[in-house]
């Protein structure tokens, strides 16, 4: 298949600036929660130590990418590839799905140019496992996060080193901050590799997809070309931004969904066990997601309003890559650059319907999808049912995360300067 000529309207484009302000902080925390669903199932199928591997390689086959992307939509791309400073990596945090605002609560402090350290007073992912004990706390901060800080750096500058300075498992029991580690860009360093992985997702058709770019005359912030802040007011940037950023942050959670998808593959049984487990990981982050994101719009909870949260769930976005239409309850999918990817909507059909019955579930447990295939795609129908329908399994293990019921308090940003 071959990219369209034009690039169709981005379905983000039909909210309000105000929405996409609320809208794009909650798509970043719902691409965190992925790993809270899909881990799950990992840790069951392949022990605990494999689940870490899988983890690393998923993230360091992804975010190189997006964190290149997202540079290159927002103008804040170093001007010699390969040459980023500590600010740039900083914003690059600001913006990725690893990092979601406030759950993953990064304070910044800049040396210089080349040298620079952040903290966590909350981290949302250590809360969340800290239950489980030190095994799977190690297991995170340690085993996890060493490779993937520098797999993100590399999209930055190579150079880039990120050590701990303290982390979990933490001592004394309430350790404040959470952890702290440090970044320098040394000519001296050795430069980082990217994994093999990492080589296969850049030629997914999701590493590569054109997007429409920023209108620079629309009212509001169209880059964030200017100083690092300390933290993003959404609201400050525009509609045409915000849209933009939306869309590239669903594509983070494609990109990851797919290094997901390779790394468990070199471990499954077979393509069965392959399908089971990505089933498993998609119905969890499905229904949590589309919680999440019904609650902060307030979607009505109506036949209209279900597809309406389809049309802004990320397993329907951006339009470039998930060919959808939506009209009334009704929502038409076509065959599109996602399937070819392998992504999300492409598990979804007539013949299973299991996430789209968890994104409506979780408007109202009364309501259905009703899936009927088309010559070109299927078409799937909001409908209501007489009695209310259990919750997902899969659903009630991603919302065991204290990312599941997490609220956002309003934050004043202030540029970050050298000190």
């Amino acid at each position: 298949m071959t990219q369209p000529s034009a690039i169709p309207p981005s379905r983000y484009a039909g909210l309000s600036r105000e929405e996409l302000a609320i809208t794009v902080p909650e798509l970043l925390l719902i691409g965190q929660l992925i790993d809270r669903s899909g881990m799950a199932w990992c840790i069951s199928a392949f022990g605990r130590e494999e689940m870490a591997r899988i983890a690393i390689e998923e993230w360091a086959a992804s975010s190189p990418i997006y964190t290149r992307r997202m540079q290159r939509a927002l103008g804040y791309a170093p001007d010699v590839p390969g040459k980023g400073d500590i600010p740039t990596i900083f914003k690059g945090l600001q913006l990725d799905i690893g990092a979601p605002p406030q759950f993953m609560d990064f304070r910044y402090t800049v040396r210089d140019r080349w040298h620079g350290e952040f903290h966590l007073d909350h981290c949302g992912a250590l809360m969340d496992v800290e239950p489980m004990g030190d095994a799977y706390v190690r297991s995170m901060c340690h085993d996890i996060e060493d490779p993937t800080f520098d797999a993100t750096a590399v999209a930055t500058n190579p150079k880039a080193q990120v050590r701990p300075i303290h982390r979990p498992p933490r001592k004394p029991a309430d350790r404040q901050p959470h952890c702290a580690w440090t970044v320098t860009i040394d000519d001296s360093h050795p430069e980082a590799q990217g994994i093999p992985l990492l080589a296969v997702n850049e030629r997914s058709r999701a590493a590569t997809l054109e997007l429409a770019p920023i209108d620079p005359s629309d009212e509001g912030l169209a880059d964030y070309s200017g100083p690092l802040l300390s933290d993003l007011d959404f609201a400050a940037f525009s509609r045409s931004a915000l849209v933009r950023i939306a869309d590239e942050v669903c594509l983070q959670m494609h990109l990851l969904d797919h290094a997901f998808a390779l790394a468990v593959a070199e471990r499954a049984a077979d393509a069965d066990a392959l399908l089971r487990i990505r089933r498993k990981q998609l119905v969890g982050i499905a229904g949590i997601a589309a919680e999440r994101l019904a609650r902060a719009l307030a979607l009505p909870a109506t036949p209209e309003g279900a597809a309406r949260l389809l049309a802004v769930h990320p397993l329907l976005n951006p339009s470039a890559y998930v060919d959808a239409s939506v009209d009334g309850a009704t929502v038409t999918v076509r065959p599109s650059a996602a399937h070819e990817d392998g992504a999300w909507i492409s598990l979804c059909g007539p013949d299973w319907t299991a996430p789209l019955q968890a994104v409506v579930r979780a408007l109202d447990p009364c309501l259905d999808a009703e899936v009927t295939g088309l010559d070109d795609g299927w078409r799937l129908t909001v409908v209501r049912s007489d009695a209310p329908v259990p919750e997902p399994d899969e659903v009630a293990v991603v919302r065991f995360s204290t990312g599941s019921t997490f609220i956002f308090q309003p934050r004043h940003p202030l540029p970050i300067t050298p000190v």
